[in-house]
């Protein structure tokens, strides 16, 4: 029961004001009085003592005061105390209250809980990070390996041949990604993985196997609907069972992960020039981690938003305690309430994602997406090589010193990425890609030469991996797997990703004859004009996610109808 502080005061007072009366009334009078309460400046007598009610009125009046101000003091924590059970959501979304802090019950009360363990989902996101090691290793596997891969098959010297080797894991991934979306919304993200890694393993084995291009086409051609497949479900899966507080952290994983698989492409990859058929066994080095995923995700636990969206109220419940712990069962179950609805498991069409209230944010992940691949990343991963040939290092080299920039830069933030925020390390990462690019244009110019030309050349070269590193590669995937109600989520993933493809796609087709016919400075320009569109954009159309639960998002970020 609570008692408002202003009503002890009153309650007392009104205790003086009859002692007082009394004292005036039996001035003369001994009064036996028992004390039980003693003050820490005066001694308290034994309570068999008798006082003369003059010292004993001071005496009493004094301990009322004090047990006036400690029942007030009490009252106030009391009075905050149910304040901070009160708060409403709206508040928490503002900042008032840490959100994972309190629990709901199925009434809507509040209840202290803790933040959920950071360690129980961990081993789930790190089996899901085995697709983002794939995807690295498979887009850098052909780099060392090409040349005696058109030797043995016979087409050494065709650059249409290579070239197709190259663009068909690309066209595969954008066909990958286009059903990227209704393969994790109909079977489950689990489900999704294990598929994933099937199209990996038979296009690994073909590809090891292959005896003439055509075979070797088709293989790369499975590895890329594989390739296209498990990027978006690895966001959508880390950003679901993810706490908030360490949602962004998590994210930075499938990033790490693709610069390992990029890293163990390289070092796997070196043998391939002075051993014969070493190539082959590159490709089947890749089958095991596809089999390692397809095994462990039958272990870890399917996606509780997904499991709720379908109807499926128990799995969900069982699935939340798996990776939060069971006190966190109710609240993450009254959260989902918010934005998803358990009995409606409803069709969503493709025409809704580009009309009405969900346009917004499907333009804003794709020109996201867009803008990431136009601002040049994978032209400087393509052909990074052949600027630090021209400088003097050898490609092997130059293919490690990338892929420890960008494996450093990923590292760094995923430190940052709960701290600094989605948004200012996009901003910070588009305006370093724009000075990048800025020192390639002025050691392509013919103002400069020698040492310094190497210099910029080389050294904006790998700033602009480390600052892409640091923002602009990490963040879009995990902020679309945010941004995107949970209606749609998994279909408009796969429309954004498939615009990632296509860009990416041209990009690399074009960019040779673009250098040829323009020149460095002009492309280059381009490029860092792009990131400098990338930073107004940033600035003017996203919003901070850091720390808070996919349904604030979805409910500050979307119109209501």
């Amino acid at each position: 029961m609570y008692i408002e502080p202003k009503a002890i005061t009153a309650a007392l007072k009104t205790v003086e004001q009859y002692i007082i009366h009394r004292s005036y009334k039996h001035r003369k009078t001994r009064l036996m009085i028992p004390c039980f309460v003693c003050l820490d400046h005066l001694k308290a007598p034994k309570p068999s003592s008798h006082w003369n009610f003059g010292f004993s009125k001071a005496f009493l009046f004094l301990s009322l005061h004090s047990i006036t101000q400690i029942l007030v003091m009490w009252g106030r924590q009391r009075n905050l105390y149910s304040t901070y059970k009160r708060i409403s959501s709206k508040e928490r979304l503002n900042g008032n209250a840490s959100e994972d802090s309190l629990g709901r019950s199925p009434s809507g009360v509040l209840k202290e809980a803790g933040l959920p363990s950071w360690k129980r989902p961990l081993p789930h996101v790190l089996v899901a990070t085995l697709s983002s090691f794939l995807f690295g290793y498979h887009l850098g596997i052909v780099n060392d390996t090409l040349e005696s891969i058109s030797l043995d098959l016979s087409f050494r010297g065709s650059t249409l041949a290579e070239g197709l080797v190259v663009s068909a894991c690309l066209g595969g991934a954008f066909i990958g990604s286009l059903f990227s979306g209704w393969t994790a919304d109909g079977v489950g993200r689990r489900r999704a993985f294990q598929l994933c890694a099937l199209p990996m393993i038979i296009g690994a084995s073909v590809s090891a196997t292959a005896t003439t291009l055509r075979g070797m086409l088709l293989g790369r051609l499975f590895v890329g609907m594989g390739m296209g497949l498990g990027p978006p479900v690895a966001a959508l899966y880390v950003a679901e069972v993810s706490p908030a507080f360490v949602r962004g952290t998590y994210g930075s994983c499938t990033q790490i992960a693709t610069c390992l698989g990029l890293m163990a492409s390289f070092f796997v990859g070196i043998p391939s020039k002075e051993v014969m058929g070493w190539w082959r066994v590159c490709f089947w080095v890749s089958a095991l981690p596809a089999a390692l995923l397809a095994i462990l995700m039958e272990f870890c636990a399917e996606s509780p938003h997904w499991l709720f969206k379908r109807g499926r109220m128990a799995e969900a419940e069982e699935n939340t305690e798996r990776l939060f712990g069971a006190s966190h069962v109710k609240y993450a179950m009254a959260e989902l309430t918010k934005s998803d609805r358990g009995d409606e498991v409803d069709t969503v069409k493709f025409s809704d994602l580009f009309i009405g209230r969900h346009v917004r944010v499907v333009f804003l992940g794709s020109t996201l997406l867009a803008l990431q691949q136009l601002s040049g990343i994978n032209a400087v991963f393509y052909f990074s090589s052949t600027v630090f040939t021209s400088a003097g290092v050898p490609s092997d080299i130059a293919n490690i010193c990338v892929g420890i920039v960008n494996l450093s830069g990923s590292i760094i933030a995923m430190v940052l990425m709960d701290k600094m925020g989605r948004k200012g390390l996009l901003l910070w990462s588009f305006s370093g890609m724009a000075i990048s690019m800025g020192f390639q244009v002025i050691g392509a110019s013919s103002l400069l030469s020698g040492s310094v030309v190497l210099y910029l050349s080389v050294g904006g070269m790998l700033l602009f991996v480390l600052t892409f590193s640091l923002g602009a590669g990490p963040v879009p995937s995990l902020l679309l797997s945010e941004i995107l109600p949970a209606r749609i989520r998994e279909k408009a993933m796969a429309v954004c990703m498939a615009v990632h493809w296509v860009i990416n796609f041209f990009v690399g087709l074009l960019f040779l004859r673009l250098l040829e016919q323009l020149g460095p400075q002009i492309l280059y320009a381009a490029f860092g004009t792009f990131c400098f569109v990338a930073v107004v954009f940033v600035r003017k159309n996203i919003v901070e996610t850091k720390g808070k639960t996919l349904q604030e998002i979805e409910m500050a970020f979307l119109p209501a109808d």
